[in-house]
């Protein structure tokens, strides 16, 4: 299956080194003022972009790339989506700050409702950002519950606001505390590499009993929501088992707290249905939504349904809203993006083209040593690498990033500077670009095996 609006069958052209001259120099005028601290993948790879269309980066230098890191989840209609691109040129034209309705915004949220998860969380409220957004789930289900204490799951990641940063299941929130009160981290279902050292077959999602225990004598009987990414990205696109959700949904039930599915990498077709709790067959209370949202331009917002909607003092006037928030040309890209999903079979696409991606990658478990596993539901894949198979210990990062420099140096730009290498392209990819990323990712790991790359430090 291939989507109509980009070309087809993308490759890389290399025309000089990489980086080239005009990159380095726009590199060095931009270093020279820009704050550090941004995405690492733009930091590393050295490029200057010039234009870019569908699942292809083209830098000042002329060298165009094979992207399947697509903004990190962002880019999910592709690279200057036509559709897109002229729904927001003629708004431009039009409208593009305030909060007033708009037929842009109304055809947005019609949209979007008839997309509703469990068909009632149709009450939708717009943002810029997804940290804008789970704030505003927390505080809508603080206002909603009368309650004020927070679950969420190791490994998790929210957004870098303050009361997101406290869910914040890993090391990234080192140094930056205290934390808000009352915020609580509990095993997320992570089976290959289960904390437990439990195997999935016999482990009986025992992380649930761990997580019922903790709760049992570290809350103060006030949780107000579970936070959860139904399918977890930045910890590397973990996929747990469909009955572990389920069994989170009844963990909130017996807290009396909301659940919040947390879809700003998972929604919008991304795993190969529209939303990521789908596959589990989970109705959340709550469901934050970002990244594919926008098609490119930043957009998020949450869905609820009426009755929580209407919990005060978040639903009165000014209550929840964004300056930003649902303003015309925020509108227009999402209304379009939207549009473009459902009109050129999107999450069918995702579904299909990426089912031929993760079978030309699940080979790379037999043919290379330090690929432990190869994982993936439509365009939500990830390769684990290792340094031992039997013992699943990662590759260090001053090897990946390696990788990740020999990848670039071929034309493609792929999330292999970590050991959990996430793979997220456009949903408008084409089977024969897939093969194209594939086989690129085949050059480089053979060559990791042949100089033995992957045995050093």
């Amino acid at each position: 299956m291939s989507a109509p609006s980009h070309p087809p069958d993308q490759r890389p052209h290399l025309v000089t080194a990489i980086p080239g001259p005009r990159s380095r120099a726009l590199r060095e005028r931009e270093d020279a003022h820009i704050a550090p601290g941004i995405q690492g993948y733009a930091v590393m790879a050295g490029i200057a972009v010039d234009h870019a269309a569908g699942s292809a980066i083209t830098d000042v230098d002329g060298n165009t790339f094979v992207d399947i890191i697509g903004g990190i989840g962002v880019n999910a209609l592709g690279h200057s989506h036509p559709k897109v691109v002229a729904a927001m040129q003629a708004q431009l034209a039009k409208c593009v700050v305030g909060s007033l309705t708009s037929d842009v915004r109304t055809e947005l949220v019609e949209r979007v409702a008839a997309h509703a998860p469990a068909k009632k969380l149709h009450r939708l409220q717009l943002y810029s950002g997804g940290a804008e957004a789970v704030e505003s789930a927390l505080r809508l289900a603080r206002c909603h519950t009368g309650k004020y204490e927070m679950v969420s799951f190791s490994g998790g990641f929210h957004g870098k606001t303050h009361g997101a940063l406290s869910l914040m299941g890993s090391t990234f929130k080192d140094k930056l505390g205290p934390m808000v009160p009352g915020s609580h981290i509990v095993p997320y279902a992570d089976c290959y590499r289960c904390t437990l050292k439990l195997k999935p077959e016999s482990c009986g999602l025992a992380c649930l009993d761990v997580a019922r225990a903790q709760l049992k004598t570290a809350t103060a009987g006030a949780v107000a929501a579970f936070i959860v990414e139904p399918l977890q990205g930045t910890a590397g696109n973990v996929i747990p088992p469909d009955a572990w959700l389920r069994g989170v949904a009844d963990l909130a039930k017996e807290h009396g707290a909301l659940l919040i599915a947390d879809e700003m990498i998972n929604g919008f077709g991304r795993t190969g249905l529209f939303w990521g709790h789908e596959h589990s067959g989970v109705e959340p209370d709550i469901v934050t939504i970002g990244k594919a949202f926008g098609g490119g331009f930043p957009l998020s917002g949450l869905l609820t349904t009426d009755a929580i909607a209407s919990a005060k003092p978040w639903s009165v006037p000014s209550g929840s809203s964004s300056s930003y928030g649902g303003n015309p040309l925020g509108a227009a890209a999402g209304a379009a993006a939207v549009r473009a999903i459902d009109e050129e079979g999107l999450v069918e696409n995702s579904r299909v083209v990426g089912a031929e991606l993760l079978a030309a990658l699940q080979p790379f478990v037999e043919r290379y040593p330090f690929v432990g596993e190869v994982r993936g539901r439509g365009m939500f894949l990830a390769i684990e690498l290792v340094r031992d198979k039997g013992t699943r210990e990662p590759l260090p990062t001053s090897v990946t990033r390696r990788i990740f420099d020999l990848c670039v140096q071929k034309g493609l730009l792929a999330m292999t500077y970590a050991p959990r290498v996430r793979l997220q392209p456009a949903l408008t990819l084409d089977a024969a670009t897939a093969r194209n990323a594939a086989g690129l990712l085949a050059e480089v790991f053979d060559e990791v095996a042949a100089s033995r790359l992957w045995t050093q430090h």
